[in-house]
């Protein structure tokens, strides 16, 4: 499915939305749900990555395919391989099986566990074999993807003598790791982050607990970019609170210096964004390696405004669901974009022009699809495989239209 996507006739000028609960957050509880049966969820994330983790885990088959959810690939590995007796096949889309696993695998392995590839070493697909993983002391590069990471600390309160996780360099993406050991001592697990070095005490069980999970901080950055680009509108969001364990909250000061206001509201757990009248910078410069997920975000308002931009710390985008720094410079030149990137950063001189009626490709990425459909408050223009934002947002699209977007379905793509 690809949509045409332009300004609706009659401006919005205020919206107010529900939006899904956090991907981050659902798929983490999720694991440790699976550990320890007395936790309740409640706002789960709708999103098929959270989908696919949750029926993998109520697996009836021994043989798990879990598509383009990197996240579900990665916390399932730590998760199978200790669970004692346990004999699953984990496998994923082609793009699944060109995105690096070796880094776990050989943690899991230091620990212990039984682990095989049946294809490429160091990709999925794996064999595995769980075990009940007695060793406890593993080092990982500190910059690798937090998603090794987390797979490592969730299941490390379920190993018996726990986890002594060395991370070794610069930490990126902490604050996603900072998500998981909260999450693990909201339900009483005794944890210690001290010099890089994780400690993870055993825990045989935890008091029946209901877990309440924020509104997804990511999704919102697309209602940052509306703000960002329209000329009057508020949108109103929930369920989000000013101390979060998500790393996007970021987005309050990031868009700040676009011209987009936060206010919290605490009795109703919402986020007004509003404009604010102020001098907008010539170029923009932001150190994304805390929040590389909303990159894409950032680089497609600051492009629709007109200002320049320079975004580093994204050498982890280059193994996502595509190579995302590819992705941009490649849609955005068909704007009329001048881009330039390397291993870690983009760079985007300031445009006073866009073209129009340009197609979007979307390379199986639920962000390149959502970063872009707020220009269309700019220009017309199409975002093809549409379908793709099920991926962590379903109802997207409808969203889009409550803000001031008019999105038609098309089967033809436009030049």
């Amino acid at each position: 499915m690809n949509v045409a996507l332009s300004k609706s006739s009659e401006e919005v000028r205020e919206a107010s939305l529900q939006i899904t609960g956090s991907k981050s957050e659902t798929n983490r509880l999720l694991i440790l749900q699976a550990l320890y049966p007395a936790i309740t969820i409640k706002n789960a994330s709708k999103s098929d990555d959270s989908d696919v983790l949750q029926k993998a885990l109520n697996r009836f088959h021994n043989s798990v395919d879990v598509h383009h959810a990197g996240t579900a690939m990665r916390f399932l590995t730590a998760y199978f391989s200790a669970q004692e007796g346990t004999n699953v096949l984990i496998t994923g889309s082609e793009r699944m099986q060109q995105r690096p696993i070796g880094i776990l695998v050989e943690a899991l392995r230091t620990l212990g566990a039984e682990i095989t590839y049946t294809k490429k070493k160091g990709y999925p697909p794996l064999k595995i074999k769980g075990k009940r993983l007695q060793k406890y002391k593993v080092t990982l590069k500190a910059d690798v993807s937090s998603q090794f990471i987390s797979a490592l600390l969730l299941v490390a309160p379920s190993l018996p003598n726990g986890l002594e996780l060395s991370l070794k360099g610069t930490i990126t993406s902490r604050p996603y790791i900072e998500m998981t050991l909260s999450l693990l001592k909201q339900l009483g697990v005794r944890v210690q982050f001290k010099d890089n070095i994780i400690t993870v005490q055993p825990l045989s069980a935890v008091q029946t607990s209901t877990v309440t999970v924020e509104s997804d901080w990511s999704s919102a950055s697309y209602f940052y970019s509306m703000v960002a680009l329209s000329e009057h509108t508020t949108v109103q969001l929930s369920n989000y609170k000013a101390e979060s364990l998500q790393g996007d909250s970021a987005l309050v000061k990031l868009y700040n210096a676009l011209g987009v206001q936060t206010i919290f509201n605490a009795e109703t757990n919402s986020i007004i964004l509003k404009k604010k009248d102020m001098d907008l910078p010539s170029l923009y410069k932001a150190d994304l390696s805390n929040t590389p997920d909303i990159a894409q975000t950032i680089a497609v308002t600051c492009f629709g405004m007109g200002i320049g931009c320079e975004l580093t710390g994204l050498h982890t985008l280059k193994i996502k669901e595509t190579d995302r720094l590819a992705a941009l410079k490649t849609e955005l030149q068909k704007l009329g974009a001048v881009v330039k990137i390397s291993e870690e950063s983009i760079a985007i001189a300031p445009s006073a022009a866009m073209q129009e009626h340009v197609s979007i490709d979307t390379y199986n990425d639920h962000r390149m699809a959502m970063a872009f459909a707020p220009l269309a408050l700019k220009i017309p223009l199409q975002i093809n495989d549409a379908e793709v934002v099920s991926k962590s947002f379903p109802t997207f699209w409808e969203a889009m239209q409550a803000v001031g977007i008019s999105v038609q379905e098309t089967n033809h793509l436009k030049a």
